[in-house]
């Protein structure tokens, strides 16, 4: 018997609700089990979904564990810069945006590029003998985005809160952390660099590379994507069946 097709979804919250709302106009009911881990959709056979976080749903489908889900792409993108190779992105779905960003201190008046920054690590290092502290939970991004700029007068430094008070608490002078409206930044005298936009992530409907799919499988993903879709998991999956 076919094992069904695992489907992640986020099990709480906005994103919760609008994952339920993408598939209702889907015509296929979300419906939670009584302990709020997993659920089925009625209407449609052969899928069983589990509810997770964000975080454990990216980490679900670039391990082979779940065939589809749905978190932010920016949640995808730091497992590593060859995600692409593990993970197919099928379609951005209108929901969850947030944009990756680099934020310096307002008061930095002088400093508004990624060029900017990269003079300022240089006076630091020099002025003081240490090297710029970026506070990030996005440790892959941030490395690979300060790649692209020659930017190496830095070092990162693990946020365990609220990123966007690093800077006023005296833990960093940059920041890499995503931002909806820019309103937090701002409350905590923090500016967006011009050039400082890592990622405009949104929630994805994503299929694992590592999973096992059968035609069974890929049948039942054909029932919540359109046909150019299929054909593109089809290609994305090749070898697989």
């Amino acid at each position: 018997m076919t094992e069904p097709l695992i489907l992640a979804l986020p099990s709480k919250g906005r994103l919760k609700e609008q994952c339920a709302e993408w598939l209702a106009s889907a015509g296929y009911q979300l419906k939670a089990s009584e302990r709020g881990y997993t659920a089925t959709l009625e209407g449609l056979a052969g899928v069983s979904v589990q509810l997770l976080s964000a975080s454990s749903i990216a980490a679900a489908l670039d391990n082979g564990e779940a065939h589809l889900g749905v978190t932010g792409e920016d949640l995808l993108r730091e497992r590593g810069e060859d995600i692409d190779d593990r993970v197919h992105l099928i379609r951005p779905l209108g929901f969850g945006r947030a944009d990756v960003v680099v934020a310096a201190p307002k008061a930095w008046i002088d400093v508004d590029t990624m060029a900017d920054v990269d003079e300022v690590a240089h006076d630091f290092l020099a002025r003081t003998g240490g090297r710029l502290r970026v506070a990030t939970k996005y440790f892959v991004m941030t490395r690979s985005y300060f790649a692209q700029h020659g930017i190496v007068d830095y070092r990162i430094v693990h946020s365990a809160g609220a990123t966007e008070g690093a800077p006023a608490a005296g833990q960093a002078e940059l920041i890499v952390d995503i931002t909806t409206t820019g309103a937090t930044l701002e409350a905590n005298g923090l500016k967006i660099l011009s050039d400082g936009v890592i990622l405009k992530s949104e929630a994805n409907l994503a299929a694992s590379r590592r999973a096992r799919w059968t035609q069974t499988h890929l049948k039942s993903a054909a029932s919540i994507i359109n046909i150019e879709e299929v054909e593109s998991l089809r290609a994305a999956l090749a070898g697989h069946f």
